[in-house]
């Protein structure tokens, strides 16, 4: 139980530095109206860049471990089911660690925008978002699918997770995340540039309470 706890709480972990890096790489007042071309990093300070950069790279591997916490309570329910679980949530965040790290490079490439020939700039942007965007639809598609097995588990029974902890899966806070955005975007803003990370604060933070609640049965 101490190892499924601490896992958890490093998974907690990742979510506030990696989400506290991206925040600072994203958002700023003028974010909202400024999302074509990636406009929206010219008001982005290079000192938000930087910082932002090496929190988001250095809190990626403590999501491992907070997916090897969500194995573990699991695991009791469907050995097979919560490893696929596992399976995708290194999957997924070995992606989007690779996209976070493209991030920095990409806000200064637009804050040199007036410094680079036109076409040229064009290129680059248009390469980046095939190389390094896609990356992201990639992302969801796994979300989606590691949503799936994650629930299903649940369902199934066994597992250390009340069966209401199905509905909050990834997929699901992620849709939530965004529908906020859209109804109310002044709200939206500061959560809809860290998506995933708020959803798996919430993740971790509700298995971390169940974990808790267990432990309290047992004593």
């Amino acid at each position: 139980m101490n190892k499924i706890f601490i896992t958890g709480i490093l998974g907690l972990l990742a979510s506030i530095l990696v989400g506290a890096g991206e925040f600072l790489l994203h958002y700023s007042p003028q974010i909202i109206g400024n999302a074509d071309n990636y406009q929206f990093f010219q008001f982005v300070s290079k000192n938000s860049l930087i910082t932002g950069h090496f929190l988001a790279v250095f809190g990626v591997p403590f999501y491992f471990l907070g997916y090897y916490h969500i194995y573990k309570m699991l695991e009791k329910g469907n050995e097979k089911l919560a490893a696929t679980v596992f399976g995708l949530g290194v999957l997924a965040f070995t992606i989007g660690g690779f996209w976070i790290t493209s991030r920095a490079f990409l806000g200064t490439i637009v804050q040199l925008q007036n410094d680079i020939d036109a076409t040229v700039y064009q290129k680059i942007l248009d390469n980046y978002t095939l190389i390094s965007e896609s990356l992201v639809q990639i992302l969801r598609v796994i979300i989606l699918l590691l949503s799936v097995f994650f629930s299903v588990t649940i369902l199934k029974g066994g597992t250390y997770y009340k069966k209401w902890m199905a509905v909050f899966n990834p997929i699901t806070l992620l849709i939530a995340v965004f529908v906020i955005y859209f109804i109310s975007p002044q709200t939206g803003k500061y959560i809809a540039p860290i998506a995933m990370n708020v959803v798996h604060f919430i993740v971790f933070s509700l298995s971390l309470y169940q974990l808790k609640k267990i432990n309290q049965s047992s004593l």
